[in-house]
């Protein structure tokens, strides 16, 4: 299964601008080469093991998305077939065919902008301990997977080293200005709506996702880095749909994350090798996940 694994990119030629925790970024003039490889986080840490096709499954999803979106706001991609890359980069076409995307440059916003319409993940510990997730009062009674009565914008800080953290709107608004707030958070819930909708049909819910904007040369607002991908969201199928008995469900990093909680892992590096079982299991996760979205 190894020899499927891309960890790191190297290509020689192309000046090197960023490695990720999974994407490795490469500087082409007026363009980035953004290439996803078969990296996984959890918990904010990179793990020693990737998971086959992972940045493929990644790349192919995120422009699946930002075509269907563009009525709502413009992204970074410029392109994503080999065959309109810069001549520079055909020689690297074996590693990066298929796992990368020419996009254009941005300044990236310092939040990151998710979406929940169900209750999981740091959501819903949040919601156990306060009955509110940054700063938005929930309803009572609410059990693990709840649908909430409508969609909510819960911005968190973006950090490469450290955790990201939870913050409310009014946070968010004092850190990118308050103009720019209230149109990430509109642009953010009117593309939950959509895929929510879109995904419904397919049997699949999206639980919550996350997105990263960032402002074009003309400090133009644009969708950057993925969207909708089962590294950026939740997706659980319809059929096992079962608020309070959610566990396993998942078709998405969940099932990594509920494994290194198991094994009671501290979360701060170094992360634990990965079981072949849970690397192939996942894998078959984000594949499903990608043939039910996008066929």
């Amino acid at each position: 299964m190894a020899e499927n694994v891309v960890l790191k990119t190297e290509l020689s030629g192309v000046k090197f601008l960023k490695r990720g925790k999974v994407r490795d970024i490469y500087d082409l003039g007026k363009e980035l080469l953004i290439i996803s490889t078969d990296r996984l986080s959890a918990f904010d840490v990179v793990l020693p093991n990737g998971i086959p096709e992972k940045g493929r499954i990644l790349t192919a999803m995120s422009v699946y998305w930002f075509k269907i979106m563009q009525d709502i706001i413009p992204n970074h991609l410029i392109a994503s077939d080999i065959n309109d890359f810069p001549n520079q980069l055909k020689q690297h076409s074996s590693l990066i065919e298929g796992r990368s995307m020419l996009v254009k440059k941005a300044k990236p916003l310092p939040v990151e902008c998710i979406v929940r319409g169900y209750l999981s993940g740091s959501g819903w510990k949040e919601y156990k301990e306060k009955g509110s997730i940054c700063g938005i009062l929930l309803p009572k009674g609410l059990l693990e997977g709840s649908e909430l009565p409508e969609a909510i914008f819960t911005p968190s800080t973006k950090a490469d080293a450290e955790h990201d953290e939870n913050i409310t709107f009014e946070e968010m608004k004092k850190r990118v200005g308050a103009q720019l707030a209230e149109e990430l958070r509109a642009k953010s819930l009117a593309i939950y709506k959509k895929a929510k909708e879109l995904a419904r049909k397919k049997g699949i819910i999206i639980a919550d996702t996350k997105f990263e904007f960032g402002l074009d040369e003309n400090n133009k607002l644009i969708l950057i880095d993925e969207i909708l991908t089962p590294d950026s969201s939740r997706f659980w199928p319809a059929a096992d749909y079962k608020p309070g008995a959610m566990k396993d469900v998942s078709l998405d990093k969940q099932f990594v994350r509920d494994y290194l909680i198991s094994i009671n892992w501290d979360k701060k590096p170094p992360a634990p090798n990965l079981p072949q079982d849970v690397i192939a299991k996942t894998a078959e996760r984000y594949k499903e996940a990608l043939k039910r979205l996008t066929n």
